[in-house]
């Protein structure tokens, strides 16, 4: 091979590895899900009310096997696959969430705690944890069903976990394709926070469930989009 073809060899496969560099970076490192706007048409003084589930798989993403949240659209009343959501600052959020994965013992029980919440307080409706209805500060997974999910902003002290469904169900009411519906066996959560001033406060849920990862660290865990994300609060 002469000397020109060498360097065109070389010159081709650095163009394709830099194509592979560039490609990974935009549409995976640098991508984002869309971030949905809570605050369209918000009257100051007025609560903000916001529904979330969470999925044990999605049908919308390269990952369905990945646990997941969802956001309801303000706007649309469709299910978004996204955890960027724009609040108005200094405003009451009330929250419902439906928590259709299955539940496990946790590895802490500080986590199972209800922390940063108007009250210090949640209630919990679901068959499978025995306590519809009731404002409770704790979810003792040493003596319920325990807990699938949080929703956890640490640099506001806001930690929620969610009761999950029992293994023991027949699969028939296992929800098996995000976003779930409603028929599927689920436990629902609801609470109230305020958002503090203008900022982008990180969230995630704290519990392990990045499948087939160290500790179950990684993964959906650790991905923006699935069970970590972000506050953008704005004035």
């Amino acid at each position: 091979m002469s000397l020109l073809a060498r360097a065109v060899t070389l010159l081709v496969a650095f163009l394709a590895v830099t194509a592979g560099i560039v490609f990974v970076v935009v549409h995976i490192l640098l991508a984002k899900p869309p971030t949905v706007d809570f605050t369209a048409g918000h009257v100051a003084g007025r609560p903000v009310d916001m529904t979330v589930m969470t999925d044990p798989v999605n049908d919308v993403s390269d990952h369905p096997d990945w646990v997941s949240y969802f956001v309801r659209s303000p706007q649309t009343g469709k299910w978004v696959h996204s955890t960027i959501w724009q609040l108005p600052a200094h405003t009451r959020i009330n929250v419902t969430a439906y928590e259709f994965d299955t539940c496990d013992p946790l590895r802490n029980q500080v986590m199972g705690q209800v922390t940063g919440t108007i009250g210090g307080v949640m209630s919990v409706s679901g068959e499978t944890i025995g306590v519809n209805g009731k404002a409770i500060s704790l979810v003792n997974s040493d003596t319920t069903c325990g807990v699938a999910h949080t929703f956890t902003v640490p640099s506001l002290g806001i930690n929620v976990p969610f009761a999950g469904v029992p293994y023991a169900v027949p699969l028939s009411k296992v929800c098996s394709l995000g976003p779930c519906a409603m028929s599927f066996l689920h436990t629902t959560t609801t609470f109230s926070f305020v958002t503090p001033g203008p900022g982008e406060y990180r969230w995630q849920c704290f519990i392990p469930c990045g499948l087939a990862t160290v500790d179950g660290n990684g993964h959906a865990m650790s991905t923006i989009g699935f069970m970590t994300g972000y506050l953008d609060v704005v004035s």
